[in-house]
């Protein structure tokens, strides 16, 4: 474990959450979005929305083995995006008849966006980032301590 590895793990962390608030965001950009994209047939189908996976970094070098083999604490490397998922869930039939997108009977087929789903992905996105930013704050006022120590 270097000096530098907890600033690493929050710098990771920092930015996984950024890439989450990006999703988050471009999900609620595209709410309203029923051309999003062309299937095989040549039918638009609506955006769907997509999911951020996360998982540990742990380092897999000799070093990392040789520390654990000797009884050390396993230390983290961070976290970071495993995955971006696209949402199965069925999309929404709203009924506009007058909708350029609208079926036969009238219906239109909606993005699979819930809007309180994202605000609370995006509240804990920014919540978990805050604090991702204190703890770096932390560690940076701790070794500037530690440097006047030898002043």
């Amino acid at each position: 474990m270097t000096i530098f590895s907890s600033m690493n793990i929050s710098a990771s962390a920092l930015t996984t959450q950024r890439l989450r608030m990006d999703v988050v965001s471009s999900n609620i950009a595209n709410a309203e979005t029923t051309r999003a994209t062309i299937d095989e047939d040549g039918n638009y189908v609506p955006y769907r929305r997509k999911m951020v996976s996360l998982e540990s970094r742990d380092s897999n070098t000799f070093s990392s083995f040789l520390e654990r083999a000797q009884g050390g604490k396993q230390s983290s490397s961070g976290v970071r995006v495993s995955e971006i998922t696209e949402d199965e869930t069925p999309f929404q039939m709203v009924y506009n008849p007058t909708s350029p997108d609208a079926n036969e009977e009238g219906y239109v087929a909606m993005p699979n966006v819930d809007p309180l789903k994202e605000m609370t992905d995006l509240i804990s996105a920014t919540r978990s980032y805050e604090a991702n930013v204190t703890a770096m704050n932390a560690t940076k006022g701790m070794l500037q301590k530690a440097l006047e120590i030898g002043k």
